[in-house]
């Protein structure tokens, strides 16, 4: 009699090992795979980002010691840069310098390639952040209004908007909304990231002028800064909540004409909560998605915005390199660009699996 309950106590602890290291097995398991799939990734990037330096009609030697050199130093310079041993070997050595950190020099700032994008990229990131911000929380709420109010004069007005902000160039917009509300209403400030007088004044430490000023602890810079944001960032924002609530309002459709739906208006649960609690978690799955395929997008696609408005981001950094035939400094900022975009994808499958059980 006393020895049965030890009996029972050791088969019960005997079962629950198994359990748990089942789960920790395919926890790792799991694990090996995602970073497998984000190394293969990568690695397909890179290889994607050699061959276009290669194809490209751009000789990066003559970028180096310009079309008047001799040919003696034309021909240092390509041995220097291995450009004479065969494709396999320059992508081997570019991959082993890449993960070493080591993008290569700009031509147009004589700086390395890595010092650069950690003084650009923060820019955009910050410019990036706030348009997304503002397309989610306008874009969702406009979606769900207009499905839940589908053939309303109110539901045609926020399609309009949608495929305004669909149809409208970046550069036209961007030019409008300087001369409007910069040149002549004088509601926010106009190109650059603060005003020329400011420039220089707050140490980056994040490299988020709007974080750099509050820690800094110069609120008049930190308004400066954030009145020149405002319209960027709002462009950028405009362009989002097209997206968002357009998909916003497609995904409720569908949910809306569900029998679940139908059932609960049926015993007659309130509108509003119809709305928000039975149709629109379920769409908030794949609202993930398509949030941060946005703001991937935002982060990459920013190039005419930052050109109209002089932002010393990625996007300006990579047209003047373009320009100026700088190909280190374009392969890096096309590799960081990818890198944001693979970041962001398995961001948003994480989450997916996270909200969303039957994904596990």
């Amino acid at each position: 009699m006393a020895f049965e309950p030890n009996i029972s106590g050791s088969s019960a602890g005997a079962v629950k090992l198994p359990a748990a290291s089942g789960r920790a097995g395919r926890f790792l398991v799991g694990l090996a795979g995602f970073l497998v799939s984000v190394a293969l990734t990568f690695l397909g990037l890179l290889a994607i980002t050699f061959f276009i330096g290669r194809v490209v009609p751009i000789d990066p030697v003559l970028a180096i010691v310009g079309d008047r050199a001799p040919k003696a130093v034309y021909e240092a310079a390509r041995l220097k840069l291995g450009l004479d041993q065969p494709l396999y070997i320059q992508f081997a050595h570019y991959v082993a310098a890449i993960l070493q950190g080591d993008f290569g020099t700009s031509v147009s700032t004589g700086k390395p390639v890595i010092e650069d994008l950690k003084r650009v990229f923060p820019a955009t990131l910050e410019m990036a952040t706030i348009g997304i911000v503002i397309g989610m929380v306008l874009g969702i709420p406009m979606g769900v209004y207009a499905a839940s109010h589908r053939g309303t004069i109110r539901d045609q007005i926020i399609r309009v908007i949608g495929l305004f902000g669909y149809a409208v160039p970046a550069f036209w917009l961007g030019l409008v909304g300087l001369a409007l509300f910069y040149a002549r209403l004088k509601w926010v400030g106009g190109p650059g990231r603060v005003d020329i007088f400011y420039d220089g004044l707050v140490t980056p430490v994040t490299g988020l002028m709007l974080v750099d000023a509050l820690i800094a602890g110069e609120t008049e810079i930190f308004w400066n800064a954030l009145s020149h944001l405002i319209l960027p960032a709002g462009v950028l924002g405009f362009f989002s909540l097209a997206y968002i609530a357009r998909m916003t309002r497609s995904f409720m459709l569908d949910q809306l004409a569900q029998e679940y739906v139908t059932t609960a208006r049926v015993k007659g649960v309130p509108e509003r909560q119809v709305i928000w609690r039975h149709a629109f978690r379920p769409i908030l799955v794949p609202l993930i998605t398509v949030c941060g395929l946005s703001y991937a997008g935002l982060l990459e696609g920013s190039v005419m915005v930052e050109t109209i408005f002089s932002w010393p981001g990625i996007g300006n950094y990579l047209t003047v390199a373009l320009l100026n035939a700088d190909m280190s400094a374009v392969l890096g900022a096309t590799l960081v660009i990818g890198a944001v975009f693979i970041g962001i994808n398995k961001i948003s499958d994480a989450l997916y699996r996270i909200l969303d059980p039957r994904a596990r």
